[in-house]
């Protein structure tokens, strides 16, 4: 079936991106966005660290400028509701009655805050933390300081989330199921790094620790009783606890779910004319020849610009190294690579004690994934540890660890 018209489920990096890519492509036929919340597509990332903090207002945040969409002919349609998918008739429904026929479509929904079932989560001063509307209403709450915060969750939102309250002049205690926050995603040595950050600005961790109950007086939360026993003061409590990626539509369509919208390299999906990317697609990534779910928004912005191009029949796919950074406090730390992949524990170049270091991941003697904290961006070392893993190259642990090897020669001199 010819491409005629293409319709977009999501409004977020991942959607507009794609939007955007096909008009780069020379695409002229009709695109429609449609997005679930009221706002124009926007990036995430600044919500939980520059723009939280005040540092960058709303002109920092849209993915394209406002007024591209009608330059650029896309029928952007904001705080809608898409009820459903027919892939046999190759319609969506609105929850207003309409219908919307397709060529082609894309599903871009994203995910949602998972939640907790605890006694008092309705609560005033309860929250998740996902949207623009959730950055703003935190702001507003930590901008005064004097309050007692609670986040639960020591995830790499619950921790920026603690930079942030901090920073305002809070008093902010951390409650996770872990030993050492982080530890799953960079292990147990980064992630006490990254709690001995916190800790030297008076944030307070219960590890491993959960949330029994949120208790509260005049419909207003008060304090957190923890499985321990322990009550925490607490005017204001956030649940950062990761995501679920939004896959209702698709599975009600019969649509191939686990994990995630399955999909292929190209991010074509089990159904015809059907593909998906960002947070919510599980795609098969050919490095690793499994498939991954990606959050992070170069894994939305790499794929909603595949998928246009998959979308129009280019021969694309999504073999990008993932990528995600994070900024806390006066600490700056940049990540690639693929932590499935991981074996054993990371060769560190550098020093933790003065926070500037580098860590390399290795499988089988060849890197798999590399963090870069506080490194100058002269020796441009996301670019190397990309380099390394893409090139398999056997980079012995002595030569990672040597300042003496400029990052620069590693790769020439393991003969990748």
């Amino acid at each position: 079936m010819a491409v005629e018209n293409i319709v977009i489920v999501g409004g977020g990096l991942a959607g507009a991106t794609a939007a955007k890519t096909l008009r780069a492509e020379g695409f002229a036929g009709p695109v429609t966005l449609l997005a679930g919340e009221s706002h124009a597509p926007y990036l995430r990332p600044p919500l939980s660290k520059e723009y939280l903090l005040g540092k960058e207002g709303d002109e920092a945040l849209p993915v394209v400028p406002p007024g591209w969409y009608a330059e650029h002919d896309v029928d952007l349609r904001l705080g809608v509701r898409v009820t459903a998918v027919d892939t046999d008739a190759r319609t969506v429904a609105l929850a207003d009655g309409a219908r919307l026929p397709y060529s082609t479509l894309l599903l871009a929904t994203g995910a949602y805050p998972r939640t907790i079932p605890l006694p008092g989560s309705e609560l005033d001063g309860v929250m998740t933390f996902r949207t623009l509307e959730d950055s703003r209403r935190l702001r507003e709450a930590l901008a005064g300081g004097g309050r007692n915060v609670v986040l639960v969750g020591s995830g790499w939102i619950g921790m920026e989330l603690a930079a942030a309250a901090n920073s305002y002049g809070n008093t902010v205690t951390l409650l996770g199921l872990e030993q050492v926050p982080l530890a799953a995603a960079i292990g147990p040595e980064l992630g006490a790094f990254f709690r001995s950050l916190h800790e030297s600005r008076g944030v307070r961790f219960r590890l491993p620790a959960s949330a029994a109950e949120i208790r509260g007086e005049a419909g207003r939360v008060t304090a957190v009783s923890t499985d321990a026993g322990e009550v925490l003061a607490a005017d204001l409590v956030v649940i950062a606890v990761g995501v679920v990626p939004e896959t209702s539509l698709a599975a009600a369509a019969g649509i191939e779910v686990e994990n995630g919208i399955l999909t292929d390299a190209s991010l074509r999906t089990s159904a015809p004319g059907v593909f998906a990317a960002g947070d919510v697609a599980n795609a098969l990534h050919p490095f690793t020849g499994r498939h991954q779910r990606s959050e992070h928004w170069s894994n939305a912005l790499n794929g909603g610009k595949i998928a246009a191009r998959a979308m129009l029949g280019r021969d694309a796919v999504l073999d990008t190294i993932p990528y995600f950074y994070t900024d806390q406090y006066d600490v700056s730390m940049e990540y690639s690579g693929f932590p499935g992949l991981i074996e054993g524990q990371p060769v560190l170049r550098g020093s933790l004690a003065e926070r500037k270091f580098l860590a390399f991941w290795q499988r089988g003697g060849r890197v798999v994934a590399g963090m870069s904290v506080n490194w100058p961006r002269s020796e441009k070392p996301q670019q190397t540890i990309k380099a390394l893993i893409t090139a398999r190259a056997a980079v012995s642990p002595a030569a990672l660890a040597d300042p003496d090897i400029p990052l620069v020669q590693l790769l020439a001199e393991q003969g990748a």
